[in-house]
Order: structure tokens, then sequence, then C-alpha cells
């Protein structure tokens, strides 16, 4: 008998409502907030307001699309935490709302362990490997980036994470300091591709084990691009391309020096990637050459699981379903 999960997002400024027959997707509905490309990065207060304006219009698109009726939901999973607060309690609060309405368990879903899962849901019309246990996997996002040793779908070792910024926030402030816009990543990413990566250097953090920094970086880039514009004002303009190619190589060449020592040592060979920073092309050619390097098994992620999204909840909350580990109506959002 399928199990039919509705899994509900709004961690940070993208509300997110999917449905899942086991961990195939029937449907993945996403609401993007374009009201903080304004302020250059998300507003806590406005994301929370948006969420609840456009929390139920996504559910029902998405329960539309998946051509199934709420009666025969076995479970919605919600994203409990991290994530901005404000945004977290509007998903919760509506979550705990419709299971107490259509009497079905809630599941509670950490985020990042999402983002892991995520390579585990399946399309309708297009049946993908996934990675077998034990895997590594770099998570990279605006808020986090850490190597997460899988063993199994709920036994996870984090064997490094960043001690201060996350890459994705790195992209985004260089492309802040060059006056790209928001968001910086894929900008930057765009532009790299006609740029030269080796046209500037920067400063490369040295961390012990297999953590990451990336604030030397950004302060590196700023006070370069300071010193080059005091000397001719239009540097950025007449550079703009090799830099945002060198600032995205320098960003990739830290992940993957932590990533390729901790497959050496740990002797893994199935890797993967997730996050909204695993969309961007430098970095999953990057993780494919050093898979063709090594011999890796490499997985990437299809690029509508990369960024926030409710499939990755669900297909986390179906697992969890099939252990019976439910959530009650007590339960809380955790920003951290």
């Amino acid at each position: 008998m399928s199990v039919y999960i509705l899994g509900i997002e709004s961690s940070c400024d993208d509300t997110s409502a999917a449905i899942l027959e086991d961990t195939t997707v029937l449907a993945n509905v996403t609401a993007s907030q374009d009201v903080h490309r304004a302020y250059g990065g998300v507003v806590p207060e406005l994301a929370s307001r948006a969420h609840e304006q456009n929390i139920i219009p996504v559910i029902d698109r998405a329960f539309h699309t998946a051509n199934i009726d709420k009666k025969n939901l076995s479970a919605i999973a919600f994203t409990r935490g991290p994530g901005l607060l404000g945004s977290l309690l509007v998903g919760v609060s509506f979550s705990k709302a419709l299971a107490i309405g259509l009497d079905v368990p809630l599941i509670d879903v950490n985020h990042i362990e999402a983002h892991i899962l995520a390579h585990f849901a399946q399309k309708k019309d297009k049946i993908k490997e996934v990675p077998a246990f034990p895997f590594l996997c770099l998570i990279v996002s605006g808020g986090h980036t850490q190597i997460v040793k899988v063993e199994n779908y709920d036994k996870m070792t984090v064997l490094g994470r960043t001690i201060d910024d996350a890459a994705g926030e790195t992209f985004d402030k260089a492309a802040k300091i060059m006056d790209l816009g928001y968001p910086g990543g894929p900008l930057i990413d765009r532009l790299a591709k006609e740029g030269d990566a080796s046209a500037f250097k920067f400063a490369k953090p040295r961390i012990k084990d297999y953590d990451y920094s990336f604030s030397g970086l950004k302060t590196s880039f700023l006070y370069f691009l300071r010193d080059a514009l005091k000397l001719d004002d239009d540097f950025i303009e007449r550079h703009k391309a090799d830099l945002c190619a060198s600032i995205q190589k320098t960003i990739i060449d830290i992940l993957m020096d932590k990533l390729e020592r901790a497959a050496k040592d740990t002797g893994i060979t199935n890797i993967a990637i997730a996050g909204g920073v695993s969309a961007n092309s430098g970095l999953r050619n990057a993780v494919t050459s050093l898979g063709d390097k090594y011999g890796w098994k490499t997985f990437v992620p299809d690029f509508e699981f990369t960024t926030d999204n409710a499939a990755m909840i669900a297909v986390a909350g179906y697992f969890k379903f099939l252990k019976g580990e439910f959530a009650d109506q007590t339960a809380k959002p955790y920003s951290r």
C-alpha cells in the first residue's frame, strides 16, 4: 500500500509544498519571494509575512498537481529547523492545524538532513540511481557548509563544518561588493563562465581537520577591490567576469580540498553534494572531475532539489514514517 506524504518547507524565503507517493514526487510547488531583492538579502519579517500569504495557495496547487484527495494522506512532514524562526513558525503552525483537521500524524524534519535525503527523491518519468551507504555529502548553502558521513537514512555524522561564514554567503557577499544584485550566487556562476579563473588570487584559509572558514576570503576579496578601485574607478566593470571566475574557483578549491581529504581518510568513494550552492555549475563540474580522477561514484542532485524545496522534506518524512517516528502538537521550531 502506498504512503502519501505532504511536505511543507518554510525555513527561509521560499514557501514550498510537495506530495510524494513513497519516494516518487507527484508535486513540488514553490513560491519565491522577490521582495528581498530590493534589500540585497532576506528580511526575516517580510519573509514570515509572505509565507502567511503563500502557504495555502501553494499547498492547494500541490494537491491539484498531484491529483490526490487530502483524505489519502498518510502524514504531514514539516521543516522544524534550522532556519528563520518567524518563517518556520508559519509552516509548523499550519502543519499542526492541518494534521488535526485531517487526523493524520505529524513528522518533524531537520532541514539539513532533508537536503541530504533529497538524493532519494524520484521523479515519475525518470528513475535515477541513489547513493549507496555509506556516502559522504558536502552540503553547501547560504547558511551552511558541512561534510557529513551518511551511514543510513537516520545515521549521519558531521565530519566538518564552517567555523564562521558559509560558502553560499560568501558568493552573495562577493556579488554585493561588486554590485551584481541578489541572489549573488547564480549571477557569479553565469559571469564566471565568461572569465579567466586564474586572473586573480585570493587568500585561502588554513583550518585543521575537515572544517571550513570563509570570513578571511571575504575580507581578502573586499580589500583587494578596495585597493584596485583606488587606482581604477572602473576596475570592477572592466574585470567583472574574471573576478567572478576567480572568486568562484577559490571557493570551490577550498570546498574540494576538504572533501578530497575526507574521502581519502575515510575510504568512502560514494560522494554527493547538496544544498543551494550545489546548483553551481563550477561546483558540479569540480566534484565530477574529482570523481573521474579518484574513481568516486558521484551524485549531483537535480536542480529542482538543490534549493529549499518541500520534496526533500517529504522524502525525509517518508523514511521517518516507515520507522513510526512522529511528532506531536507540542513540537516547536528551532533556529539553529
